[in-house]
């Protein structure tokens, strides 16, 4: 399978250009405007705007109302052997690549999860992050826990940089956090440190420090990524 860029016009069948028009309205309408439920300033994705720019955001299409679980792990393995290799592969604006696997004719959205699941592992080992997009996702936002930052429009699996801002969704399992820690150590914050190392060693019965969240300014473009 292969993934266009966002920008493209005129590639690919009108299916496909549907979708490259769909993705496109939800970004520019929605991730790039500000959203008061969100908790904080700034628009839903601070990044989505100058990838766009960037035109640093590739997106391609699985076809049908139920694609064989099978195919479509094959298609996610190919975008993790994949978004390594896109530019650009350094400099600050490498942050902003982002590779979007579109499922727009699926009614059941348990195989998004259930591939996040069961891939998330493998993306994060390559200090990478998957995420799951679909209508009535209801994972809750960082900032207002009332807030669903996954509920799109378009089920959709998205590859993207793991970000120093990441820590909170890689608490869960011990293996996620080391890839963390191998790839941020130098620079983490001391409270984010203190609970990396708890979580590290703590026997499976023992008390942990609790990890909270904490405001921060945006850094500009190259410097992180907000999570939404």
């Amino acid at each position: 399978m292969s993934w266009l860029p966002l920008s493209s016009s005129g590639e690919g069948s009108r299916f496909t250009q549907e979708l490259l028009d769909r993705v496109r309205t939800w970004a520019h309408d929605h991730l790039t405007q500000p959203l008061d439920a969100i908790g904080r300033e700034g628009p839903v994705c601070p990044y989505v705007g100058p990838a766009m720019r960037r035109d640093l955001i590739w997106v391609g299409r699985v076809a049908g109302a139920q694609p064989w679980p099978a195919y479509v792990r094959l298609v996610l393995s190919d975008a993790l052997e994949l978004f390594p290799k896109l530019p650009p592969d350094n400099g600050g604006s490498a942050v902003l690549r982002c590779l979007v696997t579109a499922m727009p004719d699926l009614h059941d959205y348990t195989l998004i999860d259930d591939l996040h699941a069961e891939l998330k592992t493998q993306f994060v080992e390559r200090g990478l992050m998957l995420g799951q997009f679909y209508p009535g996702c209801t994972q809750p936002g960082l900032w207002n826990k009332q807030y669903h930052p996954l509920d799109a429009p378009i089920p959709m699996l998205v590859v993207r940089t793991m970000m120093a801002t990441d820590f909170p969704f890689l608490l869960d399992r011990p293996e996620w956090m080391s890839s963390y820690v191998k790839k941020f150590a130098p620079g983490l914050p001391a409270h984010v440190r203190n609970v990396v190392v708890g979580r590290l060693i703590a026997s499976a019965n023992a008390e942990v420090p609790e990890y909270h969240l904490e405001e921060q300014v945006p850094q500009k473009v190259g410097a992180g990524r907000n999570q939404r």
